[in-house]
């Protein structure tokens, strides 16, 4: 009986280590791998953990033997899943965005926030700015970037930055089509484009909430609505 009863606890232990979750060591064995790893999560498939670092996403396996690097999708939902995650994971804290080099445009009582990466050559962008006619009470903050334009997008931005009256320069241009005067100072456009490389922005339009969640893409006024009301 005695034996019976040792075997089954040891049957016990044996399946309880095996259950033990792999997360502390999976961090510290990939650390010294991947740098500092911030968090080990599992993933949405079984038998593969999200490994955190303090700016990219990797999925391993339970004994992190294999490291994959990329995007995981979610097929049925039609949806990027690494993307959406990291979104969320590297929100950004909107009040230490370097707003002095953004061009303030505010409609209503400005109650609301946002800023978005914008480029004067992206047809996007024309589109957003267009939903934006729609879309009230906020403090926008616009960045203008070259991801498109190149050197025109350059000089568009600078005409505007040198605008007497910038936010009404950049609508004219945006939605009329009405270009404005050659600028002869200095834009922070260089700037900008430092600050979308170390926020990852790679096009545009780039939006950014009060949450700090940077969404990639053109928004319709209703969704921009329901963003604005959700992250006040």
């Amino acid at each position: 009986m005695f034996r019976i009863l040792l075997a089954t606890l040891l049957s016990i232990s044996i399946a309880h280590a095996a259950e033990a979750d792999p997360a502390p060591k999976l961090k510290s064995d990939l650390s010294k791998i991947l740098g500092e790893v911030t968090q080990v999560n599992q993933s949405p498939i079984s038998g593969i953990y999200e490994i955190v670092t303090l700016d990219h996403i990797f999925y391993t396996d339970k004994g992190g033997q294999y490291l994959i690097d990329g995007s995981l999708f979610d097929l049925k939902a039609r949806r990027n899943l690494t993307d959406a995650r990291s979104r969320q994971l590297f929100a950004v804290d909107f009040s230490k965005l370097p707003l002095e080099i953004a061009v303030k445009k505010v409609k209503g009582n400005g109650s609301r926030k946002m800023a978005y990466f914008t480029d004067p050559n992206c047809g996007w962008c024309k589109k957003l700015e267009h939903e934006m006619q729609n879309v009230t009470d906020v403090t926008m903050y616009l960045f203008l970037a070259t991801y498109i334009g190149g050197e025109d997008s350059a000089q568009k931005a600078q005409a505007i930055w040198c605008s007497e009256d910038r936010a009404k320069a950049w609508d004219d241009l945006m939605l009329n089509g009405v270009k404005p005067a050659t600028g002869k100072c200095d834009a922070p456009t260089s700037k900008v484009m430092a600050l979308g490389e170390k926020l990852k922005v790679n096009g545009t339009p780039a939006l950014i909430f009060a949450n700090g969640v940077i969404n990639p893409g053109y928004m319709p006024a209703a969704d921009l609505n329901k963003a604005l009301d959700s992250n006040k």
